[in-house]
């Protein structure tokens, strides 16, 4: 694996496409916390996103987790804000603009939109969810979503080893 994630020049579905492996990749380091730092970390300087994090479902409320971009918001409840809903209603949730998302969680006034998507644990519950946040506004697609399923299903099978 390179020091380095190099996937710039490209159409956004030619960087995932140059990301995945790479993500693959990365999930085959043994720690859970490594392998998830890493990920996290090539997604957000790999795709160019204002903000990338997991939060982790801890005694009924969402954790901050590995992440990557400014200053978190560090604890999330149930239902609460996009990363909440993304849990309590187990689907993955894009946001055009998070100023007409009612109940919208800001950490940060820079992030524009969002996409959440919830990563299921061994029980099928929700054990985690990953959080994509860009400057822009409506800039999460279809294809986005598609890419980031797959991204979730690499998460998925580090942390139900």
């Amino acid at each position: 694996m390179s020091d380095s994630i190099t996937v710039s020049g490209y159409t956004r579905e030619e960087k995932y496409l140059s990301l995945l492996p790479q993500l693959k990749a990365l999930a085959e380091e043994a720690d859970q916390y490594a392998a998830l730092g890493n990920i996290i970390s090539a997604i957000k300087y790999g795709m160019g996103f204002f903000w990338v994090g997991l939060y982790v479902v801890k005694n009924n409320e969402l954790v901050l987790g590995p992440f990557q971009g400014t200053v978190a918001c560090t604890r999330i409840g149930f239902g609460k804000g996009v990363c909440g809903t993304a849990w309590k209603n187990k689907r993955t949730i894009i946001v055009e603009d998070v100023n007409s998302f009612e109940g919208h969680i800001a950490c940060s006034s820079e992030s524009k939109s969002e996409i959440v998507l919830p990563v299921f644990g061994k029980n099928g519950e929700v054990a985690m969810v990953l959080d994509v946040d860009s400057d822009l506004i409506a800039d999460f697609t279809a294809v986005d979503e598609t890419k980031f399923i797959e991204v979730v299903r690499i998460i998925e099978s580090i942390i139900n080893r």
